[in-house]
């Protein structure tokens, strides 16, 4: 039996218009079941992309009532596919908003979600200022579920990639693959991007599957790209590059990952630290 399974990631380029955003996603999902993917991976923010606080708001809807997401659970029941969107914007009921990772399954139906735990709340050096703290309510607990065509998929979000504690813990809980969809800046992407896509990789002895924002966005920013798979030594499967927004495969051997920890048992290696 084959442990060979295909998977796709949509490298976007998401604007501030939420139909646009859906339709775009609606191809992805086409074309990923039309590659053969067993799976579609969605970066950071794919329902809409808007530093507008103002017209974002007017935009954004409840978990419960956005149309976007509405349109993935049909396209993922129509393709067959899972589908991981990497984060969607939803307004929360008091007043806050939510940066949540969706999971759907090949009925339609969600399987799980995750709120991004760390906010970026940064200066950053060429000028932008970034406060998701302001408007974002962050999560506190794990995403995690199982039975996916990569086995037990553990969730996460840009700027979590840079606090160790959280892929520590997905790593305890025997993740076979882990999601790390992003809308990095061109700046720290090309600084750090690629190494700590890598680093988690090999920490958690797990797949790494990070679809990307790119390009000139309509709201005035600039996304690095590069959507990554990284297998559980740190190789770099697929790079998509920084221009071009599009749907870009990987054929993932899943008996990589027991190779790669009989190999480096770090995983059973581990030891509690008295502080």
């Amino acid at each position: 039996m084959s442990t060979v399974v295909r998977i796709a990631l949509f490298q976007a380029n998401t604007g501030i218009d939420p139909d646009k955003n859906a339709e775009a996603l609606d191809r992805a999902a086409d074309q990923a079941a039309e590659g053969g993917a067993m799976m579609l991976f969605t970066p950071e923010m794919s329902n809409l992309l808007d530093r507008d606080r103002e017209r974002a708001g007017r935009n954004l809807a409840s978990e419960r009532d956005d149309h976007v997401l509405a349109a993935m659970r049909d396209a993922a029941a129509r393709t067959g596919l899972w589908i991981s969107l990497g984060s969607f914007a939803f307004a929360n009921a008091d007043g806050s908003r939510a940066n949540r990772a969706v999971v759907i399954d090949p009925a339609g139906e969600i399987r799980t979600s995750y709120d991004k735990i760390h906010m970026f709340d940064v200066d950053l050096a060429d000028g932008e200022s970034w406060r998701e703290s302001n408007i974002y309510r962050a999560g506190d607990r794990l995403g995690l579920v199982d039975d996916t065509p990569l086995g037990r998929l553990g969730l996460s979000i840009c700027y979590d990639v840079r606090f160790p504690a959280l892929f520590d813990a997905l790593g305890r809980a025997r993740c076979d693959a882990i999601a790390i969809p992003a809308a990095f800046t061109v700046p720290t992407g090309t600084a750090h991007w690629h190494i700590l896509q890598r680093a988690r990789a090999i920490e958690a002895s797990a797949f790494v599957i990070a679809a990307a924002q790119v390009g000139q966005h309509e709201d005035g920013r600039r996304t690095y790209g590069h959507s990554l798979v990284v297998d559980p030594w740190g190789e770099v499967l697929l790079d998509m590059g920084g221009e071009s927004a599009g749907v870009g495969f990987a054929d993932i051997d899943l008996a990589r990952i027991e190779e790669v920890r009989a190999q480096v048992p770090s995983l059973a290696n581990r030891r509690a630290i008295v502080e």
